[in-house]
């Protein structure tokens, strides 16, 4: 296949479409991979199945009252969460998936903001939501997942599906007749906030279905591919990516049960694709290497990662086999990981690779439904995050003297905009362009760079721009040091970069083991390896103060830094 070919890809307008379709082309194919009441063995649900909760669901829904209404959804990843999802979107109402980490006050802000009419919940959220229900008025009805019974406002979800399939018996069918305005807003989001408060962002069917379009003809994914669903549902990277591209190529998820499960969940569903955070897989290619040097491999490792790459150059590829071992920890199928919300080390891209795993990345932003560029499985840069999605425009606006300015798109994956915030959109969307706030460069091939956040950039007093991410990602790839936030320090005749660094106990421990050191010694060692990095920076990109940090950074579920809030 050739760099400019793509895979083709069936037409679809809108996200009722894409489902009622895939729910025929692959009836008999398995959706999702779920595990009920504790139990610890995955259960298959079909297609076929999935076509008929969501219509009983919907049908239901619409004869609550909810026609037109907004619906908040808000639990851990699970089928039942997809369902309200899908029974929502496909012709109820607009969708309004919300993050269940979110504290109490926060979550009651956004049903204000939303003024949703329904809300659709698991047990993890039940006491919040309670909690909420005792102080507004305005949600009609409170669907509980897991509840059993109906009482007053708060009704039984399993109940209400019930009553859909009465209704679809008696010939109700103004759920699955329900025609889709594609334009219109389908679904609020909030973002993520990383540099301000969240935003709520108006999305619609196409540009939902555009990008998931367009996306499947850069990467090839397959029926027969069973993705892990880890990161959270009510984030578009993983709502569009990691649950609806799935059910529109017809392949399967399966839902993991937590961090600490993820490979144990690979291996028990044998899967293929991994979306997840760069955090993660730093973390997984880690300890990968940890358990090679416990068992005194690693010179063998290393001889036979250098043999087999030599052998794929010539078209022989035996890496699952010479690397069996490795792979089956995996689950013995994982064929691609991709990589969002932030840049990969591209050390880690290549390193997982080298065990037969291609690992790739993106870039994306919610308001961009939400894939702006990707790397494709053919044509690939590890120091890159994408091509531009194809028909997809990307400029670069306000270049300095190294090519580097805020990236700009422009398309059918556009949002709408801010929702009841004219002022807001305005400044971001100018003559159809959306302007990221992202800053980057473009490669001769074509691929875009990312350097860092507009918002981010520090300016040493002579003017120079300094991108803390450039920084961060160096210092991050240590041994010694777990995660890093850069800022500058304003001082009298300059501009002083500090780092805020928080160890890798783990490794300090292990290292240090027979000869245990001081707080004091340990921050003496790590300041000379900081040193050792500013030496590769210019000079006016070095760290002149590092500060040890206790306590965990404040993150968003993407595991982004916060740093509106950590900035000091």
């Amino acid at each position: 296949m050739k760099k400019t070919d793509y895979y083709e890809v069936r037409d679809v307008k809108n996200i009722k479409q894409l489902l009622n379709d895939s729910c025929e082309i692959f009836k008999d194919r398995t959706a999702y991979y779920v595990k009920e009441n504790g139990e610890p063995n995955y259960k298959e649900i079909k297609f076929s199945k999935v076509k008929e909760d969501v219509d009983e669901l919907g049908t239901a829904l619409i004869n609550l009252g909810l026609k037109d209404k907004r619906i908040a959804v808000i639990g851990e990843n699970r089928y039942e969460w997809a369902c309200g999802y899908l029974a929502t979107i496909c012709g109820t109402g607009v969708i309004v998936p919300l993050d269940r980490q979110l504290p109490e006050k926060e979550i009651e802000s956004c049903f204000k903001r939303a003024n949703v009419s329904a809300v659709i919940y698991s047990d993890k959220v039940k006491e919040v939501i309670t909690n909420i229900s005792k102080k507004i008025n305005f949600v009609e009805y409170y669907i509980g997942m897991d509840s059993k019974e109906d009482n007053g406002k708060f009704i039984s979800y399993s109940k209400l599906k019930e009553k859909g399939k009465e209704l679809i018996e008696k010939g109700n069918k103004e759920f699955i007749d329900a025609e889709i305005n594609e334009e219109a807003m389908s679904e609020l989001l909030f973002t993520s906030g990383t540099t301000a408060e969240s935003k709520a962002v108006m999305l619609s069917h196409k540009n939902i279905c555009y990008n998931i379009h367009q996306q499947c003809q850069m990467i090839d994914i397959k029926k027969e591919d069973t993705f892990l669903s880890m990161l959270p549902i009510h984030h578009v990277y993983e709502c569009v990516c990691g649950f609806l591209t799935p059910m529109y190529r017809g392949a399967s998820v399966a839902y993991c049960e937590g961090l600490r499960h993820i490979q144990k969940n690979m291996q028990e569903a044998h899967i293929s694709v991994f979306l997840s955070v760069p955090l993660v897989f730093e973390t997984l290619y880690r300890k990968l290497w940890e358990g090679i040097e416990k068992q005194g491999k690693t010179k063998l490792v290393k001889t036979m990662i250098k043999i087999t790459n030599a052998l794929d150059k010539i078209g022989i590829h035996v890496k699952h086999k010479v690397f069996k071992e490795i792979y089956d920890q995996f689950g013995g199928r994982a064929r691609l990981f991709i990589a969002g919300a932030a840049s990969v080390n591209p050390e880690v891209s290549k390193g997982l690779r080298d065990f037969g795993i291609l690992t790739l990345q993106g870039y994306g932003l919610t308001e961009c439904a939400p894939i702006v560029c990707l790397n494709r499985d053919i044509f690939f840069k590890d120091d890159a995050v994408g091509l531009p999605l194809v028909g997809t425009e990307v400029k670069i606006d306000g270049t300095n003297e190294d090519g580097i300015g805020e990236i700009c798109t422009k398309g059918d994956h556009v949002m709408i905009g801010y929702y009841e915030n004219e002022k807001a959109t305005k400044e971001v969307i100018k003559d159809g362009w959306f302007y990221t706030g992202d800053l980057g460069y473009l490669d001769e091939d074509g691929f875009i760079h990312m350097t860092g956040r507009k918002k981010n950039v520090l300016i040493t007093k002579n003017g120079k721009n300094v991108y803390p991410e450039e920084i961060e990602g160096l210092l991050n790839d240590n041994e010694y040091i777990k995660e890093s936030m850069v800022y500058a320090k304003k001082e009298k005749n300059d501009t002083k970069i500090v780092a805020d660094i928080i160890l890798d106990k783990d490794y300090i421990e292990e290292k240090f083991k027979d000869n245990p050191k001081t707080d004091k010694e340990i921050k003496d060692i790590v300041w000379e390896e900081v040193k050792k990095i500013n030496q590769t920076l210019v000079v006016y990109k070095h760290v002149k103060e590092i500060r040890i940090r206790e306590k965990e950074f404040e993150k968003t579920t993407t595991m982004k830094i916060k740093r509106y809030v950590e900035n000091v």
